[in-house]
């Protein structure tokens, strides 16, 4: 019996190391696992920054930008060289043009789509993001009249915080701390800008009520921001000819009733040509390209993507202006365009997840696999594989939990058996 107890204590010692060392192989798994995985962030990452719809979302996001100067410098001549102020006119043309394109489209729908069933179910709500959009427009035109040029442009910044923070809320969307450097290199960049306007010396705007001027910015930034979060929403969820269709002719509307009551005076005394009708017809057909385009972009990317690159319109009319306005030209704009499209770019190179594209990502690859599939089938197939996921999981954790309970007493009866062999042994040989 003594060679028993003998031979008993080493093969303990190396069971409690096999043990260990198999109840250790899970948790050396899941850091290889860990590091691969930050591995595989990082490689994607450097491809993003090169990747082809990178350069389609920044080409689409400047052409955005040229589109905005296009109004402002339509804008401009109208207000200098005509003395026109009518900015309810103005934006009353590029509803009207959405509601006939888009709305019209909508009447020719059949089933949900249709206007009438649209209206049925939400009017109310694109009655709100009608009268959201098109006093955002109102109030950032009635602040040149009260403040000026570089407070507009430092407040107008402040719709990318208040989206941000909207889109977090509203939408769930996941910002990373790369988000949060990017937005601040862009706002560098218009800093950069602002710098360049003071050493020029280009002050455009009033400064009779400069308190009332800047809170009209704020106040449409957030309106802007609240606009943009809705219109994110209805183009990835319902459709952006609906969006479109319900503000063109909400906002008809609205601009029509604001027109006739804040505007009469201002539009009975303009003298119209033909120089001022081509300059309301370039900044409606600006303003409708604009619109019709800026969904496709916010679609591909986020809207907080698409007011980083509108930082840049600013510029483009900057540079626009030396050459039809005689604008002063500093060295710091060149740096602040460098700025903004290295926060843009940084900004989309990391993508931004949210609830819904992750709980929609395995419906979309179903999709794609069987384009006939209905949306209930689709989320219905969406929740069994993640049901089926967390089951293969689960069959795991179960799988390296067991073993690491059944590996003591089945290496005891292993250990029992060898040991018993040996007295046998033993007792033959004596």
């Amino acid at each position: 019996m003594g060679v028993v107890v003998v031979e008993r204590q080493p093969r303990q010692k190396e069971r409690s190391s096999m043990e260990i060392g198999e109840c250790e192989e899970p948790t050396r798994t899941r850091t290889r696992t860990r590091t691969s995985g930050l591995l595989a962030r990082t490689w994607r990452s450097s491809q993003n920054v090169c990747s082809w719809k990178l350069f389609q979302t920044l080409a689409m996001g400047q052409g955005l930008g040229l589109l905005i100067c296009a109004t402002a410098i339509t804008s401009q001549y109208l207000a200098t060289s005509f003395h026109v102020n009518a900015p309810m006119l103005q934006s009353l043309f590029n509803y009207a043009l959405l509601c006939v394109t888009y709305t019209s489209m909508l009447l020719c729908r059949r089933g949900s789509g249709n206007i009438i069933e649209i209206l049925r179910q939400r009017w109310w709500k694109y009655l709100l993001v009608g009268v959201v959009d098109v006093e955002a427009n109102y109030t950032v035109v009635k602040a040149y009249q009260y403040t000026n040029l570089t407070s507009i442009q430092l407040l107008d910044c402040f719709v990318i915080p208040v989206l941000m923070i909207l889109s977090r809320w509203f939408l769930k969307t996941r910002y990373r701390i790369v988000h949060y450097v990017a937005v601040c290199i862009c706002l560098l960049g218009v800093g950069a800008m602002v710098g360049a306007d003071l050493l020029t010396g280009r002050e455009q705007g009033s400064s009779s009520n400069i308190l009332l001027g800047d809170c009209l910015v704020l106040v449409s930034a957030t309106l802007y921001a609240v606009s943009n979060v809705c219109q994110e929403y209805t183009v990835k969820n319902l459709s952006q000819v609906e969006f479109l269709g319900m503000v063109g002719l909400f906002g008809t509307i609205i601009s029509c009733m604001q027109m006739a009551l804040l505007e009469h005076r201002e539009v009975a005394a303009i003298e119209w040509s033909w120089q001022v009708g081509l300059l309301f017809s370039g900044y409606a057909l600006s303003m409708f390209a604009l619109y019709s385009l800026m969904p496709l972009v916010v679609k591909r990317s986020s809207a907080a993507s698409v007011n980083l690159s509108l930082l840049t319109a600013d510029l483009f009319s900057i540079f626009a202006g030396v050459f039809l306005f005689h604008y002063s030209f500093s060295g710091l704009y060149i740096v602040s365009l460098v700025a903004i499209l290295i926060g843009f770019i940084a900004f989309n190179a990391v993508p931004t997840p949210s609830v819904q594209s992750d709980a929609s990502s395995s419906s979309c690859q179903e999709s794609h696999t069987n384009p006939h599939l209905e949306p209930e089938e689709a989320a219905a197939g969406n929740a069994a594989a993640w049901t089926e996921n967390d089951g293969k999981a689960g069959e795991q954790r179960e799988k390296w939990g067991g073993r690491c309970r059944a590996s003591r007493p089945q290496r005891r009866h292993e250990e029992s058996k060898i040991n018993w062999n040996a007295v046998i042994e033993h007792s033959t040989k004596l």
